[in-house]
């Protein structure tokens, strides 16, 4: 399968800079999957769309100021990195930039030297595995130099005040270097209201890192590797979603990261979703055979991502496409700050 399958027109004006406020009051695309057909809502009125009984399992992961910016040590060179996965003792692995410049034994210091990173080894996916060295709390230190770790193609930053848009409203443990972004629309009196009509919420855990927004630079979609990245299902939440199946209650997987999370735990186990610990790199492109999930709440993805193919795969390729051009003749906002889409 030819990856430019994937691949659609995105004109620039068309991808969010930032994000609508409040976060109930982006634009909601509804598609049906067995149909193709498609309804255009707002937000806000999620709850006229999904049924009582319906179990929404949401990501709880929480972005980290991951973004460092310093000075490779002795040369002065601007170097960028992003911390992407803790590997113990101090030790991360990241991407760099200027990579070419930052060679094993390299040093390189952050915020005036209160963080010095000294290059290890290059990763198998181009990134660098690091370690640091400090004085105090190392996530105190992030805190105070680090920044939100934005994609490439939002141009504006999010003043520092503001970084708690970048996050849910429900996220709770620290550990990724982008954001689930279909979450960021909930607020927490949405949530109450779906409460109120019986429409359950549970979580789940996934890091969102390199395997989730790494680009695919192959042709053919089945050569592409995916990063393994963290997830953690807690017995509650495997009980109420097993639950829910076995009463014929839709699971609707609040997005991709989630969707993820529950296939990768099904397929591990017999199809059923249990408590578990891992790591994942589940690849789901078209041809996947979904077992846990009914329904999934997303954004508009980027051309040729795995992102879209995991969408596609779920939805059907041409109608997922059929929708995107849809979308952007009726103006919908694209990525991460953008709208958002419910296919059921």
């Amino acid at each position: 399968m030819d990856v430019e399958l994937f691949n659609y027109e995105l004109p620039r004006e068309a991808i969010a800079q930032t994000p609508v406020e409040p976060r109930d009051a982006a634009r909601l695309l509804l598609l049906d999957r067995r149909t193709g057909a498609v309804r255009h809502t707002v937000f806000r009125g999620l709850g006229n769309w999904l049924r009582p009984g319906d179990l929404l399992v949401v990501n709880r992961t929480r972005v980290i100021p991951a973004r460092l910016y310093g000075e490779k040590v002795g040369a002065g060179v601007p170097v960028e990195m992003v911390l992407l996965t803790p590997r113990g003792d101090d030790c991360w692995e990241a991407l760099v930039r200027p990579g070419r410049r930052l060679k094993p034994g390299t040093r390189v210091a952050f915020g005036g030297g209160l963080l010095t990173a000294e290059i290890l080894t290059t990763t198998d996916f181009g990134g660098r595995l690091v370690r640091f060295d400090y004085t105090g709390d190392f996530d105190q230190i992030l805190a105070g130099i680090g920044q939100m770790p934005l994609p490439p193609y939002i141009t504006q930053p999010l003043p520092r005040e503001r970084a708690e848009r970048y996050q849910t409203v429900y996220s709770r443990e620290p550990g990724s270097a982008a954001a689930p972004t279909a979450g960021l629309h909930f607020t927490p009196g949405l949530l109450q209201e779906l409460k109120d009509q019986g429409i359950e919420t549970v979580s789940v855990l996934l890091h969102v890192g390199l395997g989730t927004f790494r680009p695919v630079k192959v042709r053919e979609v089945a050569a592409h590797r995916m990063h393994a990245e963290y997830y953690q299902v807690d017995s509650q939440a495997a009980l109420r979603i097993e639950t829910a199946r076995r009463e014929g209650r839709r699971v609707v997987a609040v997005g991709t990261t989630v969707a993820r999370t529950l296939e990768a735990v099904a397929r591990e186990n017999g199809g059923r979703v249990v408590p578990v610990t891992g790591r994942t790199d589940i690849y789901i492109y078209p041809g996947f055979n979904f077992q846990v999930l009914d329904g999934l709440l997303t954004n508009f993805h980027l051309p040729r991502s795995t992102l879209l193919m995991l969408v596609a795969a779920f939805a059907g390729r041409e109608q997922v496409l059929a929708a995107y051009r849809e979308a952007l003749a009726e103006g919908y906002r694209f990525f991460s700050f953008g709208d958002a889409m419910l296919i059921i």
